[in-house]
């Protein structure tokens, strides 16, 4: 197939996920009357060798979805090499089994099959997507990819080039920077507080043995999490299952990874760049996503700077002061870490108004706690913007593998909405005066700001 032929075909891949949005929204959150099919329902599929999949059937257009993730991620990087994880996600699709590079991307490129993977603190992740008369060479592709990933030294010294560039240009971007910093002082001595991607005295280190070793170590049956939308039946998917993934290890060999508190509240880390805003992150202590105070703690975060337009700080930061763009904050539920996190960039000259006026707000926020009316708004909202989520066919098999990553239930979906609208003024106070006994923010500041005396934090944390 040329070049152009393999393009068209990938375009109408796409356009073909895209149609189908409306559909799999519906499939994924209205539950299925007796009149449906019970193809429209979430249906837990488990193989004949025990591997489990959740699956969306659907058959109105040609068109199949995979997501999974292997727990693990960044966090199980050697201490003195991180960017491991990274790198080898970036490998998988770079040869495998007796194709090499090329010959790999050109079958995918022949059958206009998606394949990509990525790592991140907590998982290394998978996404495929593909036209249903192609499945069995889409599927025999991830399963070379996960099972047999060739790292020749060609692919292996040009994506480790590649993402020694992207280090490079990080360099230059405050904002990477800010969250980097963050990230490092509110975490020293432990994997969060390194970098996902690696450094630029790491990433040149990393052989082909570690990378061998992180697939042998991190890719199992154990810790895979698996979410398939489209047309593929289940009797179909779950021999599929056995033959992705079957000869992987039964268990994964992680290192432990201890829980822990961000490091350094209270205090702002400072890193000059000559640049004409100040790029700002900050954070603290937050709730994790199993603690049965997470939903009423989503809503309140809604309230201070969840809401793009309407949050506490964007009326105060924004619309007030005219101090920054955008303002945000969310729930950051890490594996090993319950944090609250948001951003914003600004004048230098601005930079300490901002991060004052942010400090002052939460904790107004947490000691007075919201009305009645932010209460309401914000339930509105969260509610009717759920199915947002679910507007394409990636964005449902992503939300099927995050529910089971969380370990919410196959009918977490269904319920939901009941959750947020069942929380109560009372819930978020009771919320508010939980995260209000560790109420101070750590800031990361990257620019030049004026009038800020950075408060250095022992041991890079505080």
């Amino acid at each position: 197939m040329t070049g152009r032929a393999a393009g068209r075909r990938s375009r109408l891949l796409r356009s073909f996920f895209s149609l189908a949005a409306a559909t799999l929204m519906t499939i994924a959150l209205v539950p299925a009357s007796p009149a449906q099919s019970e193809t429209t329902r979430i249906q837990r599929v488990i193989s004949p060798g025990g591997i489990e999949a959740w699956l969306v059937h659907d058959t109105t257009l040609p068109l199949v979805a995979m997501e999974i993730a292997f727990l693990g991620g960044a966090a199980q990087d050697p201490a003195e090499k991180p960017g491991v994880a990274s790198l080898t996600s970036s490998l998988l699709d770079e040869g495998a089994g007796d194709l090499d590079s090329r010959a790999f991307q050109d079958r995918l490129a022949e059958k206009a099959i998606e394949l990509r993977f990525d790592a991140s603190r907590d998982s290394l992740g998978g996404s495929l997507r593909t036209l249903s008369e192609n499945v069995d060479d889409a599927f025999a592709l991830m399963a070379l990819a996960v099972k047999s990933p060739r790292f020749d030294d060609e692919a292996v010294e040009r994506i480790r080039q590649g993402q020694l560039a992207q280090l490079r240009r990080r360099l230059n971007d405050p904002s990477s920077l800010a969250s980097l910093g963050w990230s490092a002082a509110a975490f020293p001595n432990h994997p969060y507080g390194r970098p996902v991607a690696g450094t630029l005295a790491s990433v040149p280190t990393i052989s082909r043995d570690d990378l061998k070793s992180f697939v042998a170590r991190n890719l199992a049956r154990d810790n895979l999490k698996i979410a398939v939308v489209g047309d593929i039946t289940a009797e179909k998917l779950g021999p599929a299952l056995d033959a992705m993934f079957g000869a992987l290890p039964a268990k994964a060999q992680l290192t432990p990874v201890p829980d822990v508190e961000p490091q350094g509240l209270g205090t702002d880390v400072v890193k000059t760049l000559a640049v004409p805003q100040t790029s700002i992150v900050f954070g603290g202590i937050g709730l994790k996503r199993d603690d049965p105070d997470f939903i009423p703690a989503f809503v309140l975060n809604h309230i201070f700077g969840g809401s793009a337009f309407s949050s506490r700080l964007f009326k105060e930061v924004r619309e007030k002061r005219g101090l920054a763009y955008s303002v945000y904050s969310h729930l950051a539920p890490l594996d090993h870490a319950a944090l609250i996190l948001g951003g914003t960039a600004t004048k230098n000259d601005r930079a300490a108004e901002s991060a004052a006026l942010i400090r002052a707000e939460y904790e107004r926020l947490l000691t007075v706690g919201p009305s009645e009316e932010e209460l309401a708004d914000a339930k509105s909202y969260l509610i009717g913007s759920f199915a947002l989520r679910f507007d394409s066919s990636a964005k449902v098999a992503s939300q099927l593998l995050q529910i089971q990553i969380d370990n919410l239930g196959i009918d977490y979906i269904d319920i939901r909405n009941e959750l947020v609208a069942k929380v109560t003024l009372d819930d978020v106070k009771r919320v508010a005066a939980r995260l209000n006994a560790h109420p101070a923010l750590l800031f990361s500041l990257v620019g030049e700001p004026t009038g800020l005396t950075a408060t250095p934090a022992a041991g890079n944390g505080g």
